[in-house]
């Protein structure tokens, strides 16, 4: 490793960050529609789903909280397809610098600009009526499972970003993985749905990710599935931090 990596890391942070104060439609953009999203099923469908809880905003938020970051990521995505474009990596690769240096300050802008706009969702329901019991231990434990599902998925905008040949190809990969709570627990009881769709709800990395966030707000048992949680999102971090890594490489070659 570069002696300097962590130095030249930050530079590159630095760097991205301002891009984002700069450009703080970004991080709006990414609040208002889980936002309004959340609006619209607390008091418009809220009453008509059956969820075992008095209070929906406290069963859908950890669902909300996984749609902005899924939406979030999408401009890592977007910024690392302009680099490429206009040429500033091999600018950056002329330099004395670590090289994998230029993808962590992407990498890591994506986890602070995605943190904000977690913190502004969580306020805003806290406005609507979210409440939770959980102590700090609690609290740090949700935060650092949304620090790791945001790693896992913005490495997998890296390599969208990297291997796009448009800008609407960099962005389109994040559709799905916005719309995946859907099918999952984040919204009603995987038990309300029809058997092929609940089992796929049930075997897939958020309906997890959802229950342990929600028994964590909630202090309740989580079981075995903050394990499950933990599973999917280092293994999808290690399988895309890989690849990522791969394409960047070739991309520089």
């Amino acid at each position: 490793m570069n002696k300097h990596f962590f130095s030249d890391m930050s530079v590159m942070l630095g760097r991205s960050m301002r891009h984002i104060f700069r450009s703080m439609d970004t991080i709006i953009t990414v609040t208002i529609t889980p936002i309004a999203m959340m609006l619209l099923f607390v008091y418009v469908f809220g009453g008509a789903i059956q969820t075992g809880t008095a209070n929906y905003v406290n069963y859908m938020l950890p669902g909300i909280l996984l749609m902005a970051i899924a939406s979030g990521i999408s401009y890592t995505a977007y910024r690392l397809f302009l680099d490429m474009q206009s040429g500033i990596f091999e600018r950056f690769h002329s330099m004395p610098i670590a090289r994998s240096t230029v993808l962590w300050g992407h990498v890591l802008t994506s986890l602070v600009s995605n943190a904000i706009s977690v913190v502004v969702i969580i306020l805003v329901a806290l406005i609507i009526g979210f409440r939770s019991p959980a102590g700090i231990l609690s609290w740090l434990a949700v935060a650092g499972i949304l620090a790791l599902f945001t790693l896992a998925l913005t490495w997998i905008a890296a390599i969208a970003g990297l291997s796009a040949t448009s800008i609407d190809g960099a962005s389109a990969f994040a559709y799905p993985l916005v719309f995946l709570p859907f099918i999952s627990s984040a919204f009603v009881p995987t038990a309300s749905m029809p058997p092929v769709v609940r089992a796929f709800a049930e075997n897939q990395p958020v309906t997890s990710i959802v229950d342990t966030i929600r028994a964590l707000l909630a202090r309740q048992p989580v079981g075995n599935d903050i394990w499950i949680a933990l599973a999917w999102c280092l293994g999808i971090l290690v399988v895309a931090y890989i690849f990522a890594m791969r394409v960047y490489k070739l991309k520089a070659a």
